[in-house]
Protein backbone atom coordinates (compact mmCIF):
# COMPACT_ATOMS: atom_id res chain seq x y z
CA UNK A 1 0.00 0.00 0.00
CA UNK A 2 1.41 3.42 -0.71
CA UNK A 3 2.75 5.23 2.21
CA UNK A 4 1.93 9.65 2.77
CA UNK A 5 5.05 10.25 4.91
CA UNK A 6 4.61 12.86 7.21
CA UNK A 7 6.45 14.88 10.03
CA UNK A 8 4.74 14.39 13.16
CA UNK A 9 4.39 18.31 12.66
CA UNK A 10 2.28 17.89 9.64
CA UNK A 11 0.08 15.11 11.21
CA UNK A 12 -0.59 17.28 13.69
CA UNK A 13 -1.41 20.34 11.80
CA UNK A 14 -3.90 18.21 8.97
CA UNK A 15 -5.31 15.87 12.03
CA UNK A 16 -6.01 19.70 14.03
CA UNK A 17 -7.89 21.15 11.31
CA UNK A 18 -9.99 17.67 10.28
CA UNK A 19 -11.02 16.99 13.55
CA UNK A 20 -12.52 20.75 14.34
CA UNK A 21 -14.17 20.78 11.11
CA UNK A 22 -15.53 17.38 12.26
CA UNK A 23 -16.55 18.55 15.38
CA UNK A 24 -18.44 21.67 14.22
CA UNK A 25 -20.54 19.59 11.77
CA UNK A 26 -21.43 17.18 14.54
CA UNK A 27 -21.49 18.68 17.94
CA UNK A 28 -25.46 19.28 17.40
CA UNK A 29 -25.84 15.35 17.93
CA UNK A 30 -23.04 15.17 20.68
CA UNK A 31 -25.29 17.98 22.16
CA UNK A 32 -28.26 15.34 22.56
CA UNK A 33 -26.40 12.43 23.28
CA UNK A 34 -25.08 14.01 26.72
CA UNK A 35 -28.71 15.42 27.47
CA UNK A 36 -29.45 11.60 26.80
CA UNK A 37 -27.20 10.40 28.70
CA UNK A 38 -27.51 13.00 31.79
CA UNK A 39 -31.11 12.23 32.00
CA UNK A 40 -31.90 10.30 34.87
CA UNK A 41 -34.84 7.32 35.32
CA UNK A 42 -37.16 8.43 38.31
CA UNK A 43 -36.89 6.27 41.50
CA UNK A 44 -38.82 4.79 44.05
CA UNK A 45 -42.60 6.84 44.09
CA UNK A 46 -41.06 10.00 41.73
CA UNK A 47 -43.17 10.38 38.66
CA UNK A 48 -40.99 11.87 35.99
CA UNK A 49 -41.75 11.58 32.73
CA UNK A 50 -38.40 12.06 30.36
CA UNK A 51 -37.87 15.62 29.07
CA UNK A 52 -36.11 14.25 26.02
CA UNK A 53 -36.90 10.88 23.91
CA UNK A 54 -34.41 9.72 20.89
CA UNK A 55 -31.99 11.59 18.46
CA UNK A 56 -34.53 13.63 16.65
CA UNK A 57 -37.05 14.47 19.93
CA UNK A 58 -34.04 16.15 21.45
CA UNK A 59 -32.66 18.24 18.93
CA UNK A 60 -36.27 19.27 18.57
CA UNK A 61 -36.65 19.68 22.21
CA UNK A 62 -33.59 21.72 23.01
CA UNK A 63 -34.10 24.05 19.58
CA UNK A 64 -37.39 24.91 21.01
CA UNK A 65 -37.28 25.52 24.16
CA UNK A 66 -33.50 27.23 24.12
CA UNK A 67 -33.02 28.39 20.33
CA UNK A 68 -30.93 26.61 17.62
CA UNK A 69 -27.62 27.87 18.66
CA UNK A 70 -28.14 25.60 21.78
CA UNK A 71 -27.06 22.98 19.60
CA UNK A 72 -23.53 24.08 19.46
CA UNK A 73 -23.58 25.23 23.39
CA UNK A 74 -19.70 23.78 24.41
CA UNK A 75 -18.32 24.60 20.35
CA UNK A 76 -15.77 26.55 21.43
CA UNK A 77 -14.76 24.05 24.05
CA UNK A 78 -15.21 21.50 21.58
CA UNK A 79 -12.76 23.24 19.05
CA UNK A 80 -10.00 23.58 22.06
CA UNK A 81 -10.76 19.62 22.78
CA UNK A 82 -10.16 18.68 19.13
CA UNK A 83 -7.25 21.08 18.24
CA UNK A 84 -5.09 19.20 21.24
CA UNK A 85 -6.94 15.83 21.51
CA UNK A 86 -7.22 15.12 18.13
CA UNK A 87 -3.85 16.70 17.02
CA UNK A 88 -2.08 14.81 19.32
CA UNK A 89 -3.80 11.00 19.18
CA UNK A 90 -4.07 11.00 15.22
CA UNK A 91 -0.24 12.62 15.16
CA UNK A 92 1.04 10.04 17.84
CA UNK A 93 -0.56 7.53 16.53
CA UNK A 94 1.80 6.89 13.55
CA UNK A 95 5.19 7.50 15.35
CA UNK A 96 3.79 4.89 18.25
CA UNK A 97 2.98 2.53 15.75
CA UNK A 98 6.57 2.50 14.21
CA UNK A 99 8.08 2.69 17.83
CA UNK A 100 6.61 -0.40 18.50
CA UNK A 101 7.50 -2.54 15.32
CA UNK A 102 10.57 -1.14 14.99
CA UNK A 103 11.71 1.55 11.77
CA UNK A 104 13.05 -1.47 9.78
CA UNK A 105 9.33 -3.17 10.21
CA UNK A 106 8.03 -4.21 6.31
CA UNK A 107 4.50 -5.74 5.68
CA UNK A 108 1.53 -5.11 7.32
CA UNK A 109 1.37 -4.27 11.02
CA UNK A 110 0.00 -6.46 13.13
CA UNK A 111 -3.81 -5.53 14.41
CA UNK A 112 -2.88 -6.01 18.03
CA UNK A 113 0.02 -3.29 17.54
CA UNK A 114 -2.22 -1.10 16.00
CA UNK A 115 -4.88 -1.10 19.38
CA UNK A 116 -1.61 -1.01 21.48
CA UNK A 117 -0.74 2.33 19.72
CA UNK A 118 -4.01 4.03 19.07
CA UNK A 119 -4.61 3.30 23.07
CA UNK A 120 -1.45 4.93 24.18
CA UNK A 121 -2.04 8.14 21.90
CA UNK A 122 -5.25 8.17 23.59
CA UNK A 123 -4.77 8.12 27.28
CA UNK A 124 -1.79 10.66 26.43
CA UNK A 125 -3.93 13.19 24.11
CA UNK A 126 -7.22 13.34 26.96
CA UNK A 127 -4.86 13.58 29.63
CA UNK A 128 -3.48 17.05 28.04
CA UNK A 129 -7.03 17.58 26.72
CA UNK A 130 -9.32 16.76 29.89
CA UNK A 131 -9.95 20.56 31.08
CA UNK A 132 -11.29 21.34 27.54
CA UNK A 133 -13.55 18.35 27.62
CA UNK A 134 -15.06 18.96 31.16
CA UNK A 135 -16.23 22.66 30.23
CA UNK A 136 -17.94 21.30 26.99
CA UNK A 137 -19.49 18.83 28.95
CA UNK A 138 -20.58 21.50 31.54
CA UNK A 139 -21.96 23.78 28.93
CA UNK A 140 -23.58 21.20 26.82
CA UNK A 141 -25.27 20.13 29.91
CA UNK A 142 -26.76 23.46 30.79
CA UNK A 143 -30.30 24.13 30.26
CA UNK A 144 -32.15 27.19 29.83
CA UNK A 145 -32.82 29.08 32.84
CA UNK A 146 -35.45 30.90 33.99
CA UNK A 147 -35.67 34.49 34.50
CA UNK A 148 -34.14 36.00 37.06
CA UNK A 149 -31.78 32.74 37.74
CA UNK A 150 -28.34 33.59 36.71
CA UNK A 151 -26.83 31.26 34.58
CA UNK A 152 -23.67 29.31 36.36
CA UNK A 153 -21.33 29.83 33.43
CA UNK A 154 -21.06 32.69 30.85
CA UNK A 155 -18.96 31.42 28.53
CA UNK A 156 -16.12 28.71 27.69
CA UNK A 157 -13.39 31.37 29.16
CA UNK A 158 -15.59 32.27 31.93
CA UNK A 159 -16.46 28.25 32.59
CA UNK A 160 -12.38 27.23 32.99
CA UNK A 161 -12.57 30.68 35.63
CA UNK A 162 -15.48 29.71 37.99
CA UNK A 163 -14.36 25.96 37.79
CA UNK A 164 -10.98 26.99 39.29
CA UNK A 165 -12.08 29.73 41.03
CA UNK A 166 -14.91 27.44 43.18
CA UNK A 167 -13.38 23.97 42.74
CA UNK A 168 -9.92 24.42 42.69
CA UNK A 169 -7.46 23.79 39.72
CA UNK A 170 -7.33 20.05 39.98
CA UNK A 171 -10.98 20.22 39.58
CA UNK A 172 -10.18 20.41 35.57
CA UNK A 173 -9.45 16.95 35.51
CA UNK A 174 -12.59 15.72 36.78
CA UNK A 175 -13.46 12.44 35.49
CA UNK A 176 -9.85 11.98 33.96
CA UNK A 177 -9.99 8.35 35.10
CA UNK A 178 -13.28 7.51 33.06
CA UNK A 179 -12.60 9.91 30.28
CA UNK A 180 -8.78 8.11 29.91
CA UNK A 181 -10.37 4.67 29.87
CA UNK A 182 -13.15 6.03 27.13
CA UNK A 183 -10.86 7.71 24.95
CA UNK A 184 -8.07 5.31 24.89
CA UNK A 185 -10.49 2.60 24.17
CA UNK A 186 -12.42 4.67 21.50
CA UNK A 187 -9.45 6.06 19.99
CA UNK A 188 -8.28 2.58 19.25
CA UNK A 189 -11.74 1.31 18.03
CA UNK A 190 -11.99 4.37 15.81
CA UNK A 191 -8.25 4.88 14.54
CA UNK A 192 -7.24 1.03 14.66
CA UNK A 193 -10.31 -0.22 12.89
CA UNK A 194 -10.02 2.59 10.02
CA UNK A 195 -6.50 1.42 10.12
CA UNK A 196 -7.60 -1.99 9.08
CA UNK A 197 -10.56 -1.61 7.66
CA UNK A 198 -8.97 0.65 5.08
CA UNK A 199 -6.14 -1.72 4.80
CA UNK A 200 -8.80 -4.67 4.38
CA UNK A 201 -10.79 -2.94 1.96
CA UNK A 202 -7.64 -2.06 -0.34
CA UNK A 203 -6.89 -5.52 -0.86
CA UNK A 204 -10.27 -6.11 -2.70
CA UNK A 205 -10.21 -5.76 -6.32
CA UNK A 206 -11.49 -2.78 -7.87
CA UNK A 207 -10.98 -0.83 -4.83
CA UNK A 208 -8.48 2.13 -4.09
CA UNK A 209 -7.47 5.15 -2.31
CA UNK A 210 -10.29 6.85 -2.98
CA UNK A 211 -13.43 8.89 -1.17
CA UNK A 212 -15.61 5.59 -0.89
CA UNK A 213 -12.78 3.29 0.42
CA UNK A 214 -12.66 6.49 3.01
CA UNK A 215 -16.08 6.84 3.69
CA UNK A 216 -17.00 2.84 4.09
CA UNK A 217 -13.49 2.74 6.93
CA UNK A 218 -14.81 5.43 8.77
CA UNK A 219 -18.35 4.96 9.18
CA UNK A 220 -16.37 1.08 10.37
CA UNK A 221 -14.67 3.00 12.64
CA UNK A 222 -17.79 5.15 14.42
CA UNK A 223 -19.14 1.48 14.81
CA UNK A 224 -16.89 -0.04 16.40
CA UNK A 225 -16.19 3.27 18.78
CA UNK A 226 -19.77 3.62 19.79
CA UNK A 227 -20.49 -0.53 20.48
CA UNK A 228 -17.35 -0.55 22.70
CA UNK A 229 -17.02 2.98 24.22
CA UNK A 230 -21.05 3.52 25.08
CA UNK A 231 -21.04 2.74 28.92
CA UNK A 232 -17.58 4.48 29.75
CA UNK A 233 -19.02 7.49 28.27
CA UNK A 234 -21.84 7.76 29.71
CA UNK A 235 -20.29 7.75 32.97
CA UNK A 236 -17.75 10.17 32.08
CA UNK A 237 -21.12 12.29 31.06
CA UNK A 238 -22.37 11.74 34.46
CA UNK A 239 -19.07 12.45 36.44
CA UNK A 240 -18.53 15.52 34.21
CA UNK A 241 -21.73 16.70 33.84
CA UNK A 242 -22.89 16.10 37.79
CA UNK A 243 -20.91 16.36 41.25
CA UNK A 244 -23.05 13.82 42.81
CA UNK A 245 -20.95 11.39 42.18
CA UNK A 246 -17.93 10.45 44.57
CA UNK A 247 -15.63 8.18 42.12
CA UNK A 248 -15.78 6.29 39.01
CA UNK A 249 -16.99 3.16 40.40
CA UNK A 250 -19.42 5.55 42.61
CA UNK A 251 -21.27 6.48 39.31
CA UNK A 252 -21.13 3.18 37.76
CA UNK A 253 -22.64 1.52 40.68
CA UNK A 254 -25.07 3.86 41.25
CA UNK A 255 -26.10 4.17 37.78
CA UNK A 256 -26.60 0.31 37.70
CA UNK A 257 -28.54 -0.27 40.40
CA UNK A 258 -30.84 2.41 39.93
CA UNK A 259 -31.22 2.38 36.24
CA UNK A 260 -30.31 -1.26 35.10
CA UNK A 261 -27.49 -2.18 32.57
CA UNK A 262 -29.25 -0.36 29.71
CA UNK A 263 -28.51 2.98 31.61
CA UNK A 264 -24.95 2.61 30.07
CA UNK A 265 -26.10 2.55 26.47
CA UNK A 266 -28.45 5.82 27.00
CA UNK A 267 -27.84 8.00 23.72
CA UNK A 268 -26.87 5.10 21.52
CA UNK A 269 -28.79 6.12 18.74
CA UNK A 270 -27.56 9.99 18.73
CA UNK A 271 -23.66 8.63 20.00
CA UNK A 272 -23.42 6.18 17.03
CA UNK A 273 -24.98 9.00 14.61
CA UNK A 274 -22.40 11.03 15.89
CA UNK A 275 -19.43 9.25 16.25
CA UNK A 276 -20.57 7.54 12.68
CA UNK A 277 -21.19 10.67 11.18
CA UNK A 278 -17.98 12.56 13.16
CA UNK A 279 -15.48 9.52 11.71
CA UNK A 280 -16.86 9.89 8.33
CA UNK A 281 -16.28 13.66 8.02
CA UNK A 282 -12.84 13.80 9.98
CA UNK A 283 -11.14 10.60 8.18
CA UNK A 284 -12.51 12.42 4.42
CA UNK A 285 -10.86 15.81 5.48
CA UNK A 286 -7.83 14.23 6.99
CA UNK A 287 -7.43 12.50 3.66
CA UNK A 288 -7.88 15.14 1.56
CA UNK A 289 -6.05 17.65 3.81
CA UNK A 290 -2.80 15.48 4.04
CA UNK A 291 -2.76 15.23 -0.33
CA UNK A 292 -3.44 18.88 -0.59
CA UNK A 293 -0.75 19.67 2.35
CA UNK A 294 1.63 17.46 0.08
CA UNK A 295 0.65 18.17 -3.48
CA UNK A 296 -0.81 13.90 -3.66
CA UNK A 297 3.15 13.33 -3.36
CA UNK A 298 3.29 9.24 -2.98
CA UNK A 299 6.48 7.28 -2.14
CA UNK A 300 6.23 3.77 -3.12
Amino acid sequence: MADLRFSFAETFLCSAFAACFAEFCTIPLDTAKVRLQLQKKAVGDEVNFPKYSGLLGTLATIAREERLSALWKGIVAGLHRQCIYGGLRIGLYEPVKTLLVGADYVGDIPLYQKIIAALLTGAIAITVANPTDLVKVRLQAERKLPAGIARRYYGTLDAYRTIVREEGLAALWTGLGPNIARNAIVNAAELASYDQVKQTILKIPGFSDNILTHLLAGLGAGFFAVCIGSPIDVVKSRMMGDTAYKNTLDCFSRTLKNEGFLAFYKGFVPNFSRLASWNVVMFLTLEQAKKAFRGEIYYD
